[in-house]
């Protein structure tokens, strides 16, 4: 599980490094079911918002009891998760991240959800590996976005320039296997990959189920940024139960 002093770092500076890695199998496993998916969605190549539409496979990592210790750490004891995604770049032109929030895309009032971030490849500054600004999720509140079109980009939602410094960005190189968690409100975002090694990441996204996933709130957002709409996501209960009574779990991907 996570330190003391790791849980405050999450706490205190909106992201951490977990110390113990995903065996080598696991890694090669899941490189195997990217390759299962970009056969059947060559669409896909650099970034899948929605892995369990498509292989519900993803759910075994999800639920492996370390990344479920460490997640009720952060959020407490009653979890759920309602998405995986894949982020791929490939060597010599992968593409970027703009920074951004999590929290501009997503349907979850309250605004909570811990991401867990799980290098399938070495993720290096060389090749666009997770940059963030320690401390930016702290005032709990969503900063000014704007809609970036650019074709280069795996994400549309930028944040204005006026809201960061990214000379106090932090960048988080992790070694395959390794996983590192983050803040829904965390400022962040990754270059593009100008080197000669791939980074692949895939995330899970877990949120406290004393929050409420509004699938009415997904389709405005949807329609009113033109994005993803995320609101046939299947809530998966991963532990505890849903205090809220509001949260739907019946299964549509």
């Amino acid at each position: 599980m996570l330190t003391p002093q790791q849980v405050n770092q999450y706490h205190e500076k909106g992201y951490v490094t977990a110390t113990e890695r995903l065996p080598a199998d696991v890694v090669d496993d899941i490189k195997e079911a990217h390759n299962r998916l970009l056969a059947k969605h060559p669409e896909f190549y650099h970034y899948c918002p929605n892995l369990l539409g498509y292989d519900t496979w993803y759910l075994a990592i999800a639920r492996t009891p370390y990344i479920l210790d460490c997640v009720e750490q952060v959020l407490g004891p009653d979890i759920a998760l309602w998405n995986a995604s894949f982020f791929a770049k490939p060597a010599n032109g992968g593409h970027a991240t703009p920074w951004h929030q999590d929290g501009e895309y997503w349907p979850i009032r309250p605004l909570a959800t811990c991401t867990v971030w799980i290098a399938i490849d070495a993720a290096t500054p060389e090749n666009g590996c997770l940059k963030v600004i320690p401390g930016s999720h702290t005032d709990r509140k969503l900063r000014q976005h704007h809609t970036n079109t650019a074709t280069n980009l795996t994400l549309s939602q930028e944040l204005d320039t006026s809201e960061y410094n990214e000379a106090d960005a932090v960048a988080i190189a992790l070694e395959p296997g390794e996983i590192s968690l983050h803040d829904v409100y965390l400022l962040h975002g990754s270059d593009a990959n100008h080197s000669t090694e791939s980074r692949r990441g895939m995330t899970l996204r877990f949120m406290p189920t004393t929050s409420v996933y509004d699938r009415a709130l997904a389709t405005r957002i949807s329609e009113e940024k033109s994005l993803v709409n995320h609101s046939e996501r299947t809530l998966f209960l991963m532990r505890g139960a849903d205090p809220s009574g509001l949260n739907d779990f019946r299964i549509r991907q």
